[in-house]
């Protein structure tokens, strides 16, 4: 099974006054059409996502939306509280086991808890990785994902596909 952990694409900046609930702050229009060529380049690194789970929050699901529109076939789209700031990790891998035959799954979270999920996952402290917004980690796992079980096969930042 691959675990693709995707951190959001750029959104307007925190604490804008346009956006007092920081639960609605979107994408910005060149966020959108970056996170577009990002998500071509990770397809030709072999993306393929058969499910995204997104946190709800608006910058999120929008870079959920733009990985659905990109894949082929376009994978199942869901919304899931335990990718909300704070993410729990336990419920989505809880959540990723329970999709049967779905053997790629992509989640769509924040910083840092993007970072902390792939630590978890393969098992080592020094492996924390600042993810830079649109970046996207592939984590491989041998039979059912689980904590300290996954080997990390590719980070790739929107820098090192020169979007």
């Amino acid at each position: 099974m691959t675990i693709y952990i995707v951190r959001h694409a750029w959104a307007g900046e925190f604490g804008d006054p346009n956006y007092p609930n920081d639960f609605f702050r979107p994408l910005t229009p060149e966020g959108c059409e970056r996170f577009a060529h990002v998500v071509s380049g990770l397809i030709k690194l072999g993306f393929a996502p058969q499910a995204v789970a997104t946190s709800p929050l608006v910058r999120c699901r929008q870079t959920a939306e733009i990985v659905v529109a990109h894949v082929t076939p376009s994978p199942d789209l869901v919304e899931h509280s335990a990718l909300e700031p704070g993410s729990d990790l336990q419920e989505m891998l809880d959540w990723t086991r329970s999709r049967g035959d779905q053997e790629h799954v992509a989640w769509v979270g924040h910083a840092p808890d993007v970072g902390y999920m792939l630590e978890e996952l393969v098992g080592h402290d020094m492996a924390y990785t600042k993810f830079k917004k649109g970046a996207c980690a592939a984590i491989e796992f041998e039979g059912e994902p689980a904590n300290s079980q996954g080997r990390l096969a590719w980070f790739v930042t929107a820098k090192d596909l020169e979007v």
